[in-house]
């Protein structure tokens, strides 16, 4: 066994990328979190005997930026639906994400090494405490991006994720680690202790989910949605002479029978491809699609003026049974080089946005909630909106469900759109409310406030799909009412606990070498 670690760290770089790749398997829609706790605890063995700082650097960048490529490899894949224009830029873009987030991998080794010689707790405690304030870290540096956060790897239960409404996936991400920690532990010093700790975590972990899951039970309300997911092929999406049909598939799927029993119908980002206010041909079909005694919510590339100049915003609109616009919202938290170019005035003309060739999108009213006569109020986001936490709903008014509108069809066949229905799914559990999610191509769903799957339509599946929201939309949470709070202000004090020990203890040992000296 010696030999063989001495063999891994001697090609740290290729262990490093091997191990990478292994850990990140444990996200949608794999899950396999048994190679998780494989690939870490022998992460944490190499940074064992890692002699230098450098070293411990060195591995874990590797470590990360196979971590990082293998999770978010299918952002790449929305660079090969216009593939003339943007194909060429998939290998660098897959270079360029593993660059900068395998960054994120080094702080947390760093901290391991620093706590080499402390015990094997202070290290995994340390290791997860800098971990998780990184995860803080990625949700809102240059405009955030916290996919694939740790927690999620417990999403494949929904009885596991209940424990993220008192503090969070970041949390879930806290005690995925310490679980792992308790393997590593185990092996590393042979305590049977360390195996009681992780089967009392996961206990408690179960005991608190099945008692939520089994108090909020919900019967249906009387309100109807209806998800519509026509599953067109990006690449036909915006194409002139296919707009037209795209348009007719989505009011043919809505007008299906039972419309009239149904409250909202339900379409996906940028459904809609037309100004259905200076077209009165169409609006005249969209009429079809809307129910007699409800409304239509899609959405809509809009044309606005903003201060005096006309501008482009990504929309949701709610349309009535007239066919006009009852309300709508305009996408706030746009995707970087997708919606619009960062930096505009120091890159050339000709690098534009991938999502569209019309022009750069503006940003529109934070966590608007959308208010209509005889219908509880609810919140709108529009597609990577929903992966960032405490920021998708307005707290101080909250509403009583959310709608979410994408669109994952420029993900094609990968793990990108079941990573995004499980931020949707700890988004509810987080904020204890509602979710109706469509998706033109991706998954559709109806997502209950314990995080539970209602109903769906499959990935590249043409279908629609009639469903009654839960009775009770919305739940008390901890996470939401102040618990992310007191569980990072928990982290600080740990990880300066164990920093202050650790100096307490290099200076006692310090004072007994100098007074041995002296004597």
């Amino acid at each position: 066994m010696k030999n063989i670690l001495t063999k891994l760290v001697n090609n740290y770089k290729k262990t490093a990328l091997v191990l990478g790749f292994l850990s990140a398997l444990a996200f949608p829609p794999t899950h396999a979190f048994v190679l998780f706790l494989f690939a870490f605890c022998i992460a944490f063995k190499i940074a064992d005997k890692s002699d230098t700082y450098k070293k411990v650097c060195a591995f874990s960048y590797w470590f990360g930026f196979a971590y990082f490529i293998t999770g978010f490899y299918w952002i790449g894949n929305a660079l090969l639906v216009d593939i003339v224009s943007f194909g060429w830029l998939y290998p660098i873009a897959l270079f360029c994400i593993g660059g900068f987030f395998g960054l994120f991998m080094i702080p947390p080794f760093v901290i391991w090494h620093y706590f080499k010689d402390c015990g094997a707790w202070n290290k995994v405690f340390a290791f997860a405490c800098v971990w998780v304030l990184l995860e803080w870290v990625r949700s809102f540096i240059l405009t955030g991006f916290p996919w694939n956060m740790l927690g999620t790897v417990f999403a494949f239960n929904d009885v596991l994720i209940q424990s993220a409404s008192v503090f969070g996936t970041y949390g879930l991400s806290f005690l995925a680690l310490i679980i792992t920690g308790c393997v590593y532990v185990f092996f590393e010093t042979g305590k049977k202790s360390a195996l009681m700790v992780l089967c009392m975590i996961v206990a408690v972990m179960v005991a608190f989910g099945i008692w939520r899951t089994n108090k909020y039970q919900s019967d249906d309300s009387d309100i109807m949605v209806r998800l519509v997911q026509p599953s067109i092929p990006q690449n036909m999406k915006w194409d002139r002479k296919e707009l037209e049909n795209n348009f007719f598939e989505y009011v043919n799927l809505s007008s299906q029978q039972g419309l009239k029993n149904v409250d909202f119908v339900v379409w996906g980002e940028t459904a809609l491809p037309f100004d259905i206010e200076q077209n009165y041909e169409y609006k005249e079909h969209i009429k079809k699609a809307v129910p007699d005694n409800g409304y239509l919510i899609t959405g809509v590339v809009r044309f606005g003026v903003e201060s005096g100049a006309y501008r482009l915003y990504n929309s949701m609109y709610v349309i009535d049974k007239n066919a006009d616009i009852a309300d709508f919202y305009d996408k706030n938290h746009l995707v970087p080089f997708g919606e619009y170019i960062p930096f505009r005035k120091y890159l050339p003309d000709w690098i534009r946005p991938i999502a569209n060739t019309i022009a750069e999108f503006a940003t529109g009213e934070k966590l608007k909630s959308i208010k209509l006569e005889d219908y509880p109020p609810f919140g709108a986001l529009i597609c990577y909106e929903i992966i960032f936490p405490d920021d998708v709903v307005n707290r101080k008014n909250k509403p009583e469900w959310l709608v979410v509108l994408t669109n994952d069809g420029w993900y094609g066949n990968s793990s990108g759109p079941y990573q995004h229905l499980v931020a949707t799914k700890l988004r509810a559990v987080e904020e204890g409310i509602t979710i109706v999610r469509s998706a033109n191509s991706g998954i559709s769903a109806v997502i209950d406030p314990l995080g539970r799957i209602l109903n769906q339509i499959p990935l590249h599946k043409k279908a629609y799909s009639d469903i009654k929201l839960p009775q009770y939309k919305t739940l008390y949470t901890t996470y939401a009412n102040g618990g992310k709070k007191i569980f990072f202000w928990a982290i600080l004090l740990i990880l300066l606990f164990l920093v202050i020990q650790r100096r307490v203890v290099c200076y006692v040992k310090y004072k007994i070498s100098v007074d041995t000296k002296a004597i």
